[in-house]
């Protein structure tokens, strides 16, 4: 065993009995590499990566290889989901003199944590253009013994100019984008828009979970039908292409067509929470049965397959699986041959699994495989073809399953919260709200220290020793205001401002701008900062959003001033870059529309108060925020001075705190939040 023994991250455990002498990342190591003045290996990965597990079976477990590395570098890995500061500093750099990045990330540093050389996956023997890893690291350690100095040169030269870099200069005075740009913003999505398949660019194809937020948003405020069609349009064609599970719901990573056929297989808990939370706006927009099953069915698959015994959830399924006669494949879980569809159901059937999941004899995946699909649209899932579903599901569950990352990520379990939250309430599901509760219960019992701050992960009810990050305190402060709002709870409400004063004390910048780690941070060579969205919305627009609904909450100014401060950075990028910036055009369109605040005054378990209650779910209005409870309710400024109309609970439709007559019937609160949606964006 070597040093990551002890590791929470099961990322990293799997790389505990490799021959190479793993460090964890550690002053310790890079002392190390100073005594030994040899430079650093640094290999970034995740568990559920597919080629990080190539690249350590060719290369990490084999014994030649690892006797090179130790020989004459100080290995250290990481896994990106436990440290997102260490991945963004280096796969910038990777980014910067490659013109592309991936995982593994490999990047050799100098003692002094400055990079070098870069690169992603290395194979075993040179093959399509690249070199082999051990070629890489016989030049690596020739150019660190004999051409020192020009090491050091390129070292100090990209870290000077990572550590220039900026988007403070990007900020045009701290202002909401008004709505002509968000207007363009859709019409440069629409450019980029693939209207045969549906989705944005090519392949690889990822999931648009922000930016098709921003389309519902965009078309409740507009009544735009060209952004209901791409959302629309879109939704419908990941739930019916072969990224989602057609079996046991849920959403793998991407395609890796333009098609949305052939899935990337790993499952990843934030995707699927903020597709969950899409598919079910989607459904409060048109009604579409299809939207209403995928929302459901993602959530079912969120606290079937990700759900812990602490009340949390896991971080991701793996891309591989065992197959017979020992090792691993990609999909192998997931994927059906004809043959196999026969030995599972018989001809009859098998013949109509056939037809409906669009498997063929030549296969669309490996092998004569077909990853399932529902090819034809007209069709719908009559009795006969659930039974025949249900029939797949039991076999399938037969067979060897692919691994869990079973870390709790803050961040990701924040975004579930607020998707379950939602989910739950709209469709009337309470085991989905609970489901809810019991995560954000996890997040403040266990990663909330004593100090306030939050830690980044956990394991087995065991906080990590990895601080949180932007993200952590933004996500999970906006799925406990969510979870206020349903619920009718404000110790929820009272959570997320202690976390977002954190946020605006510790990584907010004078300027209004955001830092993706705290001023009181470990110390990379440079502070992360990007406002742009990955996986899952940046820290930075997270932060906006979930500051807005506070301020929205509260009547806080201060709140709201730094909401708008950090929402000038979209106003730079919706013009250029709106496919990177989704989450940041979805807050500017809550901000737009005020946010709408309702209070829903009157006791619980009155139907009157219900009856209320639903119709403030059901609205569209962008980002609107809820508090339902009796009038004056401690912890909910919007309940202050709300009074009951004649008796029966009563409605309130509020900006700023400025309310408009209010309303006792659930049809008066519906037409209420349905006009006037432009706000003060026109």
């Amino acid at each position: 065993m070597n040093r990551l023994a002890d590791a929470t991250s099961p990322y990293l455990l799997q790389h505990a009995d490799n021959p190479v002498d793993w460090w964890p990342w550690s002053p310790e190591a890079f002392e190390e590499a100073r005594r030994r003045n040899v430079p650093v290996l640094l290999s970034v990965g995740y568990s559920a990566c597919h080629w990080c597990h190539v690249m350590a079976r060719e290369s990490f477990e084999d014994e030649v290889t690892a006797a090179v590395v130790n020989d004459g570098f100080v290995a250290v890995k990481v896994d990106r989901e436990e440290r997102p500061d260490v991945d963004a500093v280096y796969m910038e750099a990777v980014q910067a003199a490659t013109g592309q990045g991936g995982w593994p990330m490999t990047v050799f540093l100098t003692p002094d944590a400055e990079p070098f050389y870069f690169g992603t996956y290395f194979p075993p023997a040179p093959r399509s253009g690249m070199p082999a890893f051990r070629q890489v690291l016989d030049g690596v350690s020739t150019a660190w013994r004999d051409r020192r100095e020009e090491v050091a040169e390129v070292a100090a030269r990209i870290t000077a100019d990572l550590a220039r870099r900026s988007v403070t200069a990007a900020l045009p005075g701290g202002q909401v984008p008004r709505g002509a740009e968000l207007d363009s913003a859709v019409r440069v999505l629409a450019d980029e828009y693939d209207a045969v398949h549906g989705g944005f660019g090519g392949a690889p194809k990822f999931p648009p979970s922000m930016v098709l937020e921003f389309l519902l948003r965009h078309h409740a405020r507009t009544g735009s039908p060209e952004s209901l069609a791409m959302a629309e349009e879109t939704c419908e064609a990941m739930a019916r292409g072969g990224m989602y599970d057609q079996l046991g719901g849920g959403f793998a990573r991407y395609t890796v067509d333009h098609t949305w056929t052939v899935p990337h297989f790993e499952k990843m808990l934030s995707d699927n929470a903020l597709l969950c939370r899409v598919y079910t706006h989607l459904w409060r927009t048109t009604g579409s049965p299809l939207a209403e099953r995928v929302a459901l069915e993602t959530a079912a698959f969120m606290v079937r397959e990700l759900g812990t015994p602490e009340g949390g959830f896991a971080s991701a399924l793996d891309a591989d699986s065992d197959i017979a006669g020992g090792g691993h494949a990609e999909g192998a879980f997931y994927v059906w041959t004809p043959r196999e569809l026969d030995e599972a159901l018989g001809a009859d059937d098998a013949a109509l699994a056939r037809e409906y999941f669009g498997v063929t004899d030549a296969g669309n995946f490996e092998a004569g495989a077909s990853v399932l699909r529902l090819p034809h649209r007209d069709v719908d899932p009559a009795e006969r073809v659930e039974a025949v579903r249900r029939r797949l599901t039991t076999v399938r569950a037969s067979r060897p399953r692919p691994g869990r990352d079973d870390k709790v990520v803050a961040a990701w379990n924040g975004l579930a919260v607020a998707a379950l939250a939602e989910t739950g309430a709209i469709f009337g599901r309470d085991d989905l709200v609970r489901a809810a509760e019991s995560a954000a219960g996890l997040l403040l019992r266990i990663h909330l220290g004593e100090d306030g701050r939050l830690a980044r992960t956990s394991r087995d009810g065991r906080a990590g020793g990895n601080a949180g990050v932007l993200e952590d305190y933004a996500d999970v402060a906006e799925g406990l205001i969510t979870l206020a709002g349903v619920t009718g709870e404000p110790a929820w409400l009272e959570s997320a401002g202690r976390l977002l004063e954190v946020v605006l004390d510790h990584f907010t910048g004078e300027d209004g701008a955001f830092h993706d780690t705290a001023d009181d941070a470990e110390a990379l060579i440079r502070r992360p900062q990007d406002p742009t969205d990955n996986a899952a919305p940046s820290g930075w627009t997270a932060a906006a959003g979930a500051l807005l609904s506070y301020a929205a909450h509260t009547g806080s100014a201060r709140h709201r001033d730094a909401a708008v401060r950090g929402l000038g950075v979209v106003g730079a990028l919706a013009a250029t870059a709106p496919r990177f910036i989704g989450w940041g055009l979805a807050v500017a369109e809550a901000a737009l529309d005020g946010p709408r605040e309702v209070a829903v005054a009157g006791p619980a378990g009155h139907a009157g108060t219900d009856a209320l209650r639903r119709a403030a779910l059901l609205a569209t209005a962008p980002g609107a925020v809820l508090a339902v409870g009796e009038p004056d309710t401690p912890g909910f400024p919007l309940l202050a001075d709300r009074h009951l109309l004649g008796g029966a609970p009563t409605a309130y439709v509020c900006r700023g705190f400025v309310c408009s007559l209010p309303v006792t019937d659930a049809r008066g609160l519906t037409e209420r939040l349905s006009r006037d949606t432009t706000g003060q964006g026109s």
